[in-house]
């Protein structure tokens, strides 16, 4: 992929990855992309948590219902495994 960009914003991304002490002006541009993406997904958990109080009178969760919700958890990730 390639970017044109006008002088003057060239002159700002590398004053940028300079002062910012990265590699390159791609290795800051990722880091803006990065830093987009993470905010997105931030965003998005945020309204999926606003839907979720928005929803309703929540139901009470008891110590015992966590233990047996973690158990759930732990068996089903007891059969995944992480590849490298």
């Amino acid at each position: 992929m390639s970017i044109a960009l006008p002088q003057h914003l060239k002159e700002d991304v590398n004053q940028r990855t300079t002062q910012a002490h990265y590699g390159t002006p791609s290795d800051y541009m990722r880091g803006l992309i990065r830093d987009d993406l993470k905010r997105h997904e931030e965003e998005r958990l945020e309204q999926e948590l606003l839907t979720g109080v928005r929803s309703g009178k929540g139901i009470p969760t008891t110590p015992s219902a966590w233990k047996r919700l973690l158990l759930v958890l732990l068996e089903s990730f007891s059969s995944f495994r992480v590849t490298r």
